[in-house]
């Protein structure tokens, strides 16, 4: 009973922890709950991270969908179309692991260049490279929200975490329909997406006060603490398998 019970109350204290923090800057989940839930309930990743991250931003677009950029979130689907099939084959062919650390190394880079400049231009060919990598690693990994974050960095919180909300969603249900394509999305998976839901419910209603406190001139720096993170976490995963 325990063996079963405690996978799933450590995937969904890592869910509601990242449900705080995507709902205070825009994106969190996946680099808050891939790596424990892999850890802990391999079989059922990344689909049930993607039942999450489906989820989570339609509370966000119920409270801040008139900020969408709509430009700039059709640039970023773009690419994100190719980047998820390539990130199946990933899921299928290749080692998850070479992925993990190539783009972990890439986005430490893009943060530590991107700090010392006022701010990463966002264009056509910005947003659709971030949408594309976002698309490989999210479909590969579940972690997808760094490339899309570092672009958004120096956008207001409620553009930010409104584009991101949408671009999430369709990246999320797209992910999980080219798993199941290509036969790895079980049924585990998407029971476990569900049994999390109410974790991420939680979190994201904790999430509140932050969202205030980030909105009064303290996004930029937490956008890119977070990517690091991330981007060190999807490193650290990476090896470890």
């Amino acid at each position: 009973m325990w063996s079963e019970l405690f996978p799933l109350l450590a995937g969904g204290v890592a869910v509601f922890v990242g449900a705080v923090v995507q709902g205070g800057i825009g994106f969190g989940l996946g680099l808050m709950a891939s790596p424990l839930i892999a850890i802990t309930n391999p079989g059922v990743m990344p689909g049930a991270v993607q039942v999450v991250n489906a989820t989570l931003p339609l509370f966000t677009l119920a409270v801040e969908w008139r900020r969408i950029d709509w430009r700039g979130l059709g640039f970023a689907l773009l690419g994100r179309l190719p980047g998820s099939v390539i990130g199946a084959v990933v899921v299928v062919y290749v080692s998850t692991s070479a992925l993990g650390v190539l783009v972990g190394v890439m986005v430490v880079a893009a943060v530590a260049l991107t700090a010392r400049a006022p701010a990463v231009p966002r264009n056509g060919i910005t947003v659709t490279a971030a949408g594309f990598l976002s698309g490989i690693t999210g479909t590969a990994t579940g972690i997808g929200g760094p490339p899309m974050g570092l672009v958004y960095q120096s956008a207001r919180g409620p553009q930010i975490r409104a584009t991101l909300a949408l671009f999430f969603l369709v990246s999320a249900v797209q992910s999980l329909g080219v798993l199941a394509l290509v036969g790895k999305l079980p049924a585990r998976a998407l029971g476990t997406g569900a049994a999390l839901i109410p974790f991420m419910i939680l979190g994201f209603a904790v999430s509140g006060p932050l969202r205030r406190r980030l909105d009064g001139g303290r996004l930029r720096v937490a956008v890119l603490a977070v990517a690091t993170v991330s981007a060190c976490t999807l490193i650290g995963q990476s090896l470890a398998r």
